[in-house]
């Protein structure tokens, strides 16, 4: 899809493996979206909710970004939200009066115009490398559409980077060791692909100490050091995958990268 530029939007929502693994929450599957799972040079987009709502909010953002750069999307949940009830604030419904709408490359019947051939593969001499530098040139230009969610992060000395669920509860942690007088704050990524690795870097730049968190044996954390490699490091805390956590698992590892005993 990504080679043909075919528009898609697809839902992932990440257990626990390798394998069969079993159906508890984890978020090893980060890898598997943002560094792809197929061969070649492509790109998706990815969108990792933190809430029901935010997933729910997504899945239209997801279709609009899908149809503007005609790529793949992928949302990127865990079995805790998954399986997670909570209001949802529902909205007043998508614009689809150009459904139907020719786009100059969609199919909808060939009628009067010239046949469509969608195709990713390129045989002649110098059209795949061609075909790739317009490509990264599309990925490349994806940038323009990274956001995320900061919490407290301007006085903090240390930046917790957690996204989806965990981000989310880290959440509750820094609130209450915020209350107990302790300098912390949280980025949490909402795009993984395109990362956020310029305000990543803005803040390591402001000599901001780093403690990326997952619910896997660590596979973010590669993504953050790469954002913050010129000017530190970033420490990591993993919940193996399977075990639901809880805002209290996460004290203690956030309270070590502060460098303050328990």
């Amino acid at each position: 899809m990504a080679g043909t530029e075919l528009p898609a939007v697809i839902v992932n929502i990440s257990r626990g493996g390798p394998g069969l693994g079993d159906i508890g929450p984890s978020q090893g599957d980060y890898f598997q979206a943002v560094k792809g799972g197929g061969h070649g040079d492509y790109r998706q987009l990815v969108l990792a909710p933190g809430t029901v709502q935010e997933a729910y909010d997504l899945i239209g953002k997801a279709f609009d970004l899908a149809f503007a750069y005609r790529n793949p999307v992928m949302l990127l949940g865990d079995a805790i939200i998954g399986q997670m009830m909570e209001p949802v604030t529902l909205g007043t419904g998508r614009d689809t009066a150009n459904i139907d709408q020719d786009l100059g490359w969609n199919l909808l019947g060939k009628g009067q115009r010239a046949p469509r051939l969608l195709k990713s593969l390129h045989l002649t001499d110098g059209a795949l490398a061609g075909h790739n530098l317009r490509l990264r040139e599309k990925y490349e230009s994806m940038e323009q559409d990274v956001w995320f969610d900061n919490f407290l992060v301007d006085d903090a000395e240390l930046i917790v980077v957690a996204f989806g669920s965990i981000g989310r509860i880290a959440k509750s942690t820094i609130r209450k060791l915020r209350a107990d007088g302790k300098n912390v704050g949280l980025h949490r990524p909402i795009p993984l692909f395109p990362f956020p690795r310029q305000e990543l870097e803005r803040l390591a730049a402001a000599e901001k100490r780093f403690l990326t968190i997952e619910h896997n044996l660590g596979q973010m954390v590669e993504d953050v050091r790469l954002a913050i490699r010129k000017h530190t490091d970033s420490d990591f805390y993993g919940h193996l995958p399977g075990n639901l956590p809880t805002p209290e698992d996460f004290e203690q590892p956030i309270l070590a990268a502060l460098g303050v005993r328990s």
